[in-house]
C-alpha cells in the first residue's frame, strides 16, 4: 500500500513566521436548497461516477435545517476538479449551485488547529505559557461574595 503526499501551502501566522500546512482536496458546494442531505450529494456523485472521501451538510446548531452548503473531501485534486467541473453553476430546481475549492478557516470563528501543520517545519517551538496579564481596575474577582444568597451558594458549591 502506498500513501500519498499530500502537497504543501505556505501560509503566514499571527507573527509573520510562516508555516507549511498540508493541503486538502475539498470543495465547497454552496446555493444548495434546504432539503439536501449527505446521502443526495453522495448519490449525485456516484451517478456522475466521482469519488468523496465524505460528505458534511453544514447545518443549524438549534434547528437542525441545512444552512446551504456543504463541504465534499475528495482523494485527489483531480477527482476534486472533476466534482467542481460538474456541480459549478449545475441547476437544481430554481438555482445554480456553486462549487469551488473551499478555503481554510478564517477570523475568530475558525476552529483551532483547521491546518494540519507539517511536523518537523521551521517554525518556532510554541510558548503555550502565557504572560500574567494585568488585571483591570474594578471589583476583585477574588473577594468575598457581596450578597447573602452569594456567601450561601459560595458555601454549598
Amino acid at each position: 500500500m502506498q500513501i500519498g503526499i499530500l502537497p504543501l501551502e505556505v501560509r503566514k501566522s499571527n507573527h509573520g513566521v510562516k508555516i507549511p500546512i498540508l493541503m486538502s482536496f475539498t470543495v465547497f458546494l454552496g446555493n444548495l436548497p434546504t432539503w439536501v442531505t449527505a446521502d443526495d450529494i453522495k448519490q449525485w456523485l456516484a451517478a456522475e461516477d466521482l469519488v468523496a472521501d465524505s460528505v458534511k451538510v453544514i447545518r443549524n446548531h438549534e434547528t437542525q435545517e441545512s444552512k446551504g452548503f456543504a463541504f465534499v473531501e475528495a482523494p485527489t485534486n483531480d477527482e476534486m476538479q472533476a466534482i467542481i467541473r460538474r456541480f459549478d453553476r449545475a441547476p437544481l430546481e430554481d438555482r445554480l449551485l456553486r462549487a469551488n475549492p473551499a478555503q481554510p478557516p478564517k477570523g475568530k470563528d475558525a476552529p483551532r488547529g483547521s491546518g494540519q501543520t507539517v511536523q518537523g517545519s521551521n517554525a518556532p517551538p510554541r510558548n503555550d505559557q502565557r504572560p500574567e496579564r494585568r488585571r483591570r481596575a474594578g471589583r476583585n474577582r477574588e473577594q468575598a461574595p457581596r450578597s447573602a444568597f452569594a456567601n450561601e451558594l459560595a458555601k454549598a458549591l
